[in-house]
């Protein structure tokens, strides 16, 4: 049965304002930026089985932006990954719901924290998988601020140099990053350019748009001898109008009075 993204995007930002609350965390904008993409990938690109998440022929998804791990923990829950009730523990001492994702988690792939690191797994994940001759793909989404790390334009000029065409990478671009605006930190605009003249095919999208989500990272799954970057458009704490655009959101938690808010906001949106 198809899933419904826009329900699905519903329920990871849900979940994810009730693990951050619960556990005292930070960075729910993150997460917030993210769940449409989340949504969109697994409801309706990614081959996978959430009842054997170790099925060899599911595509990896990689989350470099670790710390937006609530969106992916949310999802892996919604679509029965494990029990929902286990993200009441996020966050906590013992939980593998960690507050940077982990692979202990069933479903995810491989832990991150530091930035800049998953691009490269993943463009080694699709050599082997081309060496290979799997037909399974490798998705990494990104933050636009972890493209400072020169990590990822070696890992970018290696898929291009090996023809990586099962990888795809999803930047979220919402233009923060810690304190201040990317542009201001080390501005990497214009990305599409970069890319292009890196040899990747690029699409530059409006990340919140689940028409053109689906129809770019469905093209970007066609094998064209090259990898795809999909450059999602996105507002940082999307769906909470006090949280949108507002940087203070990358580190604080919402008291009880702005959970509510926040709910009642993702609740009505259409």
């Amino acid at each position: 049965m198809k899933l419904d993204s826009a329900l699905l995007a519903k329920q990871i930002r849900q979940q994810a304002l009730h693990m951050v609350y619960k556990s005292g965390a930070s960075h729910i904008a993150s997460a917030l930026s993210i769940a449409d993409i989340v949504a969109v990938l697994y409801a309706d690109i990614v081959n996978h089985i959430p009842s054997d998440p170790s099925y060899p022929y599911r595509d990896r998804v990689l989350l470099s932006k670790g710390h937006a791990c609530t969106a992916i923990y949310a999802v892996l829950a919604e679509l029965g990954y494990f029990p929902q009730d286990e993200l009441e523990n996020y966050g906590t001492n013992g939980s593998r719901l960690m507050n940077h994702i982990s692979h202990y988690v069933p479903g995810v792939e491989f832990s991150a924290g530091a930035l800049g690191h998953l691009l490269p797994v993943g463009a080694g994940k699709a050599l082997f998988a081309k060496k290979q001759n799997k037909q399974w793909r490798t998705y990494v989404i990104l933050s636009d601020g972890e493209l400072n790390e020169g990590s990822n334009w070696e890992a970018i000029m290696f898929a291009a140099h090996h023809r990586l065409d099962n990888l795809v990478a999803i930047i979220d671009k919402n233009n923060f990053q810690s304190f201040i605006t990317t542009q201001e930190t080390l501005n990497m605009d214009p990305l599409e350019d970069k890319f292009m003249s890196f040899g990747w095919n690029t699409y530059s999208i409006d990340g919140h748009s689940h028409q053109e989500l689906s129809d770019a990272l469905a093209a970007a799954s066609i094998k064209r001898d090259s990898p795809s970057v999909v450059i999602a458009n996105t507002t940082k704490g999307k769906g909470v109008s006090f949280m949108e655009n507002n940087v203070e959101w990358h580190y604080r938690n919402p008291s009880s009075d702005q959970l509510q808010s926040a709910l009642l906001e993702v609740l009505s949106n259409a």
